[in-house]
């Protein structure tokens, strides 16, 4: 069955369960407040108001150049790109709340992903990890980590600096980094469609621009300039002039590449303005879609110089799409050279949406999916600064995650990096429905005592265990909580049973609060452990059992080396 169909279903079975069988001192109508409180919980609307910033950056095109400098790592290593980007993850997240800097990376490998890196289902998961390693190596890496020391130090313990236990998580991330680079990208599927067809060839002109790098060039040094994926056509000699065009063909992104690598235009310039007029006037986004000829359209043996297509309808047809079966035809070309168009070819068509739809219905052309909005980069230094407000705010402590991240996204939509009426393509259904399914399940743990019953249970049995043993149990049950539960639910069990352990053994209570806040940040496993997990989820086309088969091992990675690592640094 679906996740989303477990998850609303647990949301059922608890308030009717609690409906008939209310908990002790509670009275039945408690019980639909508990399942139904996730839709209101704060760490719901973080998790919608980071997805909604994240949207933000990916439609301003704020984060491109993050994303091409990422992409020549990648192109020149896919293993090393991967490496580098695992090790900057963790260390930014030792100082900055490990949410937003996931939020920051998801669109940039989405990117990085449709340019022909790795799948975002082979990246996110890596990161996800790295990001809560990197969380769990300072005392305000996490704010668990926080909750867990103060509760410790109203029991009795010292106060902890923040690099305290970072060389017991450094050294064990050393250990942990091979397996998230090398082993659990391999456990991953690749979530980029099997077998798809190949990308569409657009042919098209590159107009050379006065500013153009193109201008005055030789070919010989232009084609060493042309990006990966382009095809130069019957190159011209000699030195290349303002306003000369070049007949070159490639797949849409690498057509978007040559004009921003070479300074050139895919249309001529006064079309490309008057889309933009208008589109700023109107408050629209600039959109491009791909039509394909009907048997019954005029536009069928003509040229784009002969269709008068920019004149009637304001929009700009980017590049032609010839289909195998059409290429040996005769007569393809004008005397001009340019295409003919022919039925079954399609068109890579820009303009605002209204115009683009005009054009389809009076020229008898079939609109594609695969719609996409051009990037408004116009507000992308101001996306750029809302998200950097939004982080810097809550790494310094000056607001909770929860108040930075909805102010974040207020700011997005007042300011019109991201429209009101697309929010839902920034939301996931899924991610929604399973956050409020496992905030009702861990308060059904916490608020029928079970955690607590958990925990006297499991004292009980350590006392003949050694110091190393002890931890990785204390350690491993705190892991199984938060993995379930939440890392608050962990924290606030898991460290006053660490005192009583500690009482019962005669061994410092620091290691066992250690492996307390460790086993809180262990959380892998499950997409409902931890907030990120489920951030990634819609974007990589994770399963539950994807979190299971890659997060059971890292886990168990973990616990093992650091309950060494402790024994070792306190000479248990």
């Amino acid at each position: 069955m679906s996740i989303e169909i477990i998850s609303l279903l647990t949301i059922a079975v608890i308030a009717v369960g609690l409906y008939f069988f209310p908990l002790e001192g509670t009275k039945p109508t408690d019980g639909l407040a508990l399942a139904f409180g996730g839709f209101g919980h704060y760490a719901l609307i973080t998790i919608c108001a980071l997805m909604i910033m994240g949207r933000g950056l990916v439609v301003t095109g704020a984060l491109e150049p993050a994303a091409r400098l990422l992409e020549q790592l990648f192109r020149f290593n896919l293993q090393l790109g991967l490496l580098f980007s695992l090790i900057i993850t963790l260390v930014l997240s030792m100082f900055v709340n490990n949410t937003p800097v996931l939020v920051l990376m998801i669109p940039i490998f989405a990117a990085l992903a449709q340019r022909g890196a790795m799948a975002t289902s082979k990246t996110l998961m890596p990161l996800n990890a790295a990001s809560l390693i990197g969380g769990l190596a300072t005392t305000i890496g996490t704010s668990t980590n926080i909750l867990v020391v103060s509760i410790a130090v109203d029991l009795g313990m010292r106060e902890m600096g923040v690099f305290d236990f970072t060389p017991i998580v450094l050294l064990a991330a050393l250990v942990a980094i091979p397996y998230m680079w090398l082993v659990m990208p391999r456990l991953l599927d690749d979530n980029r469609v099997e077998n798809q067809v190949a990308e569409r060839q657009f042919h098209t002109r590159l107009r050379v621009g006065t500013d153009s790098f193109l201008a005055g060039k030789e070919m010989a040094e232009v084609e060493t300039r042309f990006p990966k994926g382009i095809t130069l056509h019957s190159p011209p000699s000699g030195p290349l002039q303002p306003q000369q065009q070049l007949h070159i063909s490639g797949s849409h992104q690498a057509l978007e590449d040559a004009t921003r690598e070479l300074k050139g235009q895919l249309a001529p310039s006064w079309v490309l303005d008057r889309i933009k007029r208008t589109a700023s006037a109107q408050g629209e986004d600039v959109m491009v879609f791909e039509m394909t000829v009907t048997a019954d359209s005029r536009l069928i043996t003509r040229t784009l110089p002969s269709s008068g297509i920019a004149d009637l309808y304001s929009v700009a047809v980017l590049g032609i799409h010839r289909p195998e079966r059409l290429l040996g035809e005769k007569n393809q070309y004008s005397d001009g050279g340019d295409l003919r168009i022919a039925e079954g070819d399609v068109l890579l068509v820009m303009g605002i949406e209204e115009d683009l739809q005009t054009f389809a219905r009076n020229d008898s052309l079939l609109m594609l999916d695969g719609a996409r909005e051009l990037p408004r980069r116009s507000k992308a230094l101001l996306a750029a600064a809302i998200m950097a407000f939004s982080v810097l705010t809550a790494a310094f402590g000056l607001f909770p995650i929860a108040i930075s991240a909805l102010a974040g996204a207020i700011l997005m939509f007042v300011t019109g990096c991201v429209k009101f009426d697309r929010v839902g393509r920034a939301l996931s259904g899924q991610v929604i429905v399973l956050v409020a399914a496992s905030i009702a399940i861990g308060r059904v743990i916490d608020d029928s005592g079970a955690a607590a019953w958990l925990g006297e249970a499991l004292s009980i049995g350590l006392v003949y265990l050694p110091p190393a043993l002890v931890l990785a149990a204390v350690m491993a049950f705190v892991t199984f909580i938060t993995n379930f539960a939440s890392n608050a639910t962990a924290a606030t069990v898991g460290t006053p049973i660490a005192f009583g352990i500690a009482a019962q053994l005669g061994i410092p209570a620091e290691p066992l609060v250690l492996a307390v806040l460790f086993g809180c940040n262990l959380c892998y496993a499950t997409p409902i452990a931890y907030q990120t997990n489920m951030l990634i989820m819609s974007e990589g086309s994770y399963e539950f059992s994807d979190y299971i088969r890659t997060g059971v091992p890292l886990v168990v990675l973990m616990v093992t080396t650091l309950s060494i690592l402790l024994v070792l640094w306190y000479g248990l």
